[in-house]
């Protein structure tokens, strides 16, 4: 029986796979066309597995004669210049002869001699390598493939680059390389190489998307046919929706849901299994998600920036010239919206953002509830979360702790009320036993938290106060968000930080749903001492 893939390449006899065909036709029409690749993908995108299909598609042309060599520049980590080209060489070497076997032919005696006196200690002797072999290619072309470039020795970048942009302009039908795919995490015109520009500005850049709906549908559908069990239709658009399609997280979720949790395969696999995969996903020490929190906290300019998209509806404009926005696009947790402004690229990554930088303890714990109350007493007798009074009670515990919101550790007061109402709800869920999530309609500036028990859906929208004109805006939004999701009521909760706010609380129903609204204001500065 095949599984879901999420440790290194997959292949269709062991793995449910998307196909990538339309991706890969792209890819081999420019490689016909003698171009210069770079691929841009984050990592754990599927790029490896993709260039693997895609030299088993060229070695399958019959129109036209391809030698293919594939790389991996992630050894050189740490080496010198002359020993980078020193070990390149031997893996060139070694997949010249990996080519010739699978043909089941040998190179001749003369390029047998020229392969074994061939020496590199530069990008000279790369560049004069590369014209001889070409010679003995012939009719064949040469297609290189570099995994992981961004292993390449820094004082190697230049030359390299350099070497390659030489037979690039100099081109013919006989150029060797004919076309080379560099595949890392960085675009090749994001290298730093003394601030000057790139050598290798003759690059025809390609993009790996993430899965569509299409394919994640096609994928699950895969595991059903084998199999017979069903996912109902709103986990595969949940699936899709929390991951925005990301490779891995879409076979993650897969996973969890057909052999970690022990679903009768006569069962079809509800929204109930669906939040416990979830909550899953999110929590666990996963390889993607590990190495996003890395990358998010390794600058801590990164904080700033990345809580004023997920806090701001006026957020932050998509400007991929500013270095901080090209490097968190580069890394995958950004992208750019329909509207050209920045936002997180799925509500995963938007998740783990906000239990990154949120205080282990906010130190107003005990303040959440008032005496002789549980978080128990917010369920009904009948196992329903009664919304309107816990969140009641979340607008007088804010005027109950006052000015003490801004002594929280480690969070700006401009983000305190969102952080508070976050950490608030998700203390309550963990005791309820329930889930919550963000939702994919959150939008900039929109943090939409789902909260599913009992079967039941409450959806909580919250804001930072941005005008009255935004305000109303908001209230239609997740009036339509409501309705798409079948929910008859929500909670809309906008945190004020003015110098004179406008508290309020109104029930109101908009295009046939209830929206229970609350203005809230939040302390911006330590009452002064003097009389």
């Amino acid at each position: 029986m095949k599984t879901f893939g999420t440790h290194g390449p997959v292949n269709p006899e062991d793995h449910y796979v998307v196909s990538r065909d339309a991706e890969i036709a792209d890819f081999i029409n420019r490689v016909k066309l003698g171009r210069y690749i770079v691929i841009f993908a984050p990592r754990q995108t599927g790029k490896t597995t993709f260039f693997q299909w895609a030299l088993k598609a060229l070695a399958a042309d019959r129109t036209e004669t391809y030698f293919p060599i594939e790389l991996n520049f992630q050894v050189f980590q740490g080496n010198s210049a002359s020993d980078f080209y020193t070990t390149l060489y031997k893996r060139i070497y070694e997949q010249i002869g990996g080519v010739f076997q699978k043909r089941s032919t040998i190179p001749s005696e003369a390029l047998t001699q020229f392969l074994e006196n061939t020496k590199l200690t530069n990008h000279i002797e790369m560049l004069e390598f590369f014209q001889q072999f070409g010679a003995f290619l012939g009719d064949e072309k040469l297609v290189l493939i570099i995994d992981e470039f961004d292993g390449i020795p820094r004082d190697a970048v230049s030359g390299f680059l350099n070497a390659l942009r030489t037979i690039y302009v100099q081109r013919s039908m006989r150029a060797c390389p004919y076309s080379i795919g560099i595949v890392g995490v960085k675009s090749i015109t994001q290298l730093n190489l003394n601030r000057s520009i790139s050598p290798f500005n003759i690059q025809d850049e390609f993009t790996l998307p993430n899965f569509t709906f299409e394919q994640v549908r096609d994928l699950l559908a895969q595991y059903t046919d084998e199999v017979g069990q069903t996912f109902a239709p709103e986990v595969i658009e949940n699936i899709h929706r929390q991951t925005a399609g990301q490779p891995f997280l879409v076979n993650r979720f897969a996973q969890i849901l057909t052999e970690e949790m022990n679903i009768p395969k006569t069962e079809t696999i509800t929204m109930t299994h669906f939040s416990q995969a979830h909550i899953e996903v999110r929590e666990e020490d996963n390889a993607n998600l590990t190495h996003l929190m890395t990358n998010i906290r390794r600058d801590p300019s990164y904080k700033n920036i990345l809580m004023r998209i997920v806090s701001y509806e006026r957020g932050v404009r998509f400007n991929p010239r500013r270095e901080i926005i090209s490097e968190l696009v580069t890394l995958g947790v950004i992208g750019k919206a329909p509207d050209g402004m920045c936002q997180i690229v799925n509500p995963i990554y938007h998740y783990c953002i906000l239990q990154a930088f949120k205080p282990e303890m906010n130190g107003l714990e005990q303040d959440y509830l008032p005496e002789d109350t549980d978080f128990l007493d917010y369920l009904t007798p009948t196992g329903q979360i009664n919304m309107e009074l816990l969140l009641d009670n979340f607008q007088n515990f804010i005027a109950r702790v006052g000015f003490r919101i801004l002594q929280v550790p480690e969070t700006p007061k401009e983000y305190v009320g969102q952080d508070l109402l976050y950490a608030y709800l998700d203390q309550f869920v963990s005791l309820i036993r329930g889930a919550m999530f963000l939702e994919a309609q959150t939008g900039r500036g929109r943090m939409d938290m789902i909260i599913v028990h009992n079967g039941h859906k409450y959806v909580v929208e919250t804001k930072i106060w941005e005008g009255e004109r935004r305000y109303d805006a908001g209230k239609k939004q997740l009036a339509a968000y409501l309705k798409l999701e079948r929910v008859c009521e929500g909670y809309y909760v906008v945190f004020d930080h003015r110098a004179e706010p406008e508290p309020r609380v109104q029930t109101e129903m908009i295009d046939g749903v209830t929206i229970r609204c609350y203005v809230i204001p939040v302390v911006q500065e330590v009452p002064s001492d003097r009389t």
